[in-house]
């Protein structure tokens, strides 16, 4: 597939799309039904392919990969540690897998990928002089063991009545329903959170762990300091006030775990499979990696358009960033 059609490339190599980042169309006025049906519907949408991909892999881990819930009632390092090993198989699988076959092989070269740079290597920022290394160890020995650490309680509290604990014959539609909530959801709490992180203090002390990936690959996606996975991981507490059954918890970790590494952080638009290519929709964080200042949600809900720090792709968002932040200097300098 010829990333021409879709975006311009310039001197050094980098690719960007044509198409601008935006929200979902439910925030449009006038309100649209078509258009949000074509988001919530359509194939490519909002349910096909991610959310049913994340949801399906939930569903198989449930079923099949999680003890029974009475064995969850009584907490024991047998579980937990069935747990963590199952957790580190699916994020070395996906993250290595994307690795090895866009960055080692190669197998689409550099089309749709913003940055024409690969990872990192003997650069001292990074441990061992390495981004993929460092990030590996992030992701491996803080990531997935936090992760896992709140999937282990987020089931023991769905079995013990902690956690506010539905049955699916009972609440079909409203289970149902939860699995397209939850990762909007997780955007606003992400949003957040992330914007508390770029204070200085919280920045300095762990979140400037992440950003040390000016161009992130795959194992960059949740290569974080241990006390941000510690917050990162935290928007399964909410199911202390809503309802849900535990697959959600499952479902809504693995999207925490795993979504950053096909989104945002992959370093391509689109993913070639064959004849096929998939959306990433990762743009819109690639920049807020590149510039810092712009794009801490991850763009479906326009939490940046309302505090003013969208950035969508074009000439002008760039033009209103340096701006902003030519201002944030100056009222520093004053100070």
């Amino acid at each position: 597939m010829d990333d021409n059609k879709y975006g311009s490339r310039n001197k050094r190599g980098d690719w960007k799309p044509y198409k601008l980042s935006t929200n979902i169309p439910f925030f449009d006025w006038p309100f649209s039904i078509t258009k949000n049906l074509k988001w919530l519907l359509g194939i490519p949408g909002y349910i096909v392919p991610w959310t049913f991909f994340y949801g399906l892999i939930a569903v198989i881990l449930w079923v099949y990969f999680t003890p029974p819930i009475e064995t969850l009632k009584n907490f024991h390092f047998n579980w937990f540690f069935y747990l963590l090993i199952r957790n580190l198989i699916i994020t070395i699988v996906c993250a290595g897998g994307l690795h090895f076959f866009l960055y080692i092989k190669k197998t689409q070269g550099n089309a749709f990928k913003f940055n024409a740079k690969g990872m990192e290597k003997n650069n001292k920022n990074f441990y061992f002089k390495d981004q993929t290394l460092d990030n590996m160890f992030w992701t491996l020995f803080s990531g997935v063991p936090i992760w896992t650490a709140y999937e282990a309680f987020s089931l023991w509290a769905f079995a013990n009545g902690y956690f506010l604990g539905l049955e699916w014959n009972m609440h079909p539609i409203y289970l149902g329903l939860t699995f397209l909530f939850l990762p909007l959801f997780r955007e606003v709490h992400f949003y957040f959170l992330h914007r508390l992180l770029h204070t200085p203090l919280l920045y300095n002390f762990s979140h400037y762990i992440h950003h040390k990936n000016v161009n992130p690959g795959p194992w960059s996606g949740i290569a974080m300091h241990w006390f941000e996975h510690i917050l990162y991981f935290s928007g399964t507490l909410i199911h202390f006030i809503i309802p849900a059954h535990p697959v959600h918890a499952v479902f809504q970790l693995l999207h925490a775990g795993i979504g950053p590494l096909f989104h945002g952080h992959i370093g391509f638009e689109k993913i070639q499979i064959g004849k096929i290519s998939i959306d990433t929709h990762s743009h819109a964080h690639y920049l807020h990696h590149k510039y810092f200042e712009c794009n801490y949600a991850d763009g479906a809900i326009p939490l940046d358009k309302f505090f003013g720090t969208f950035h969508n792709g074009s000439d002008e968002s760039q033009e209103k960033m340096v701006e902003r932040y030519k201002i944030r200097m100056k009222k520093m300098r004053s100070t």
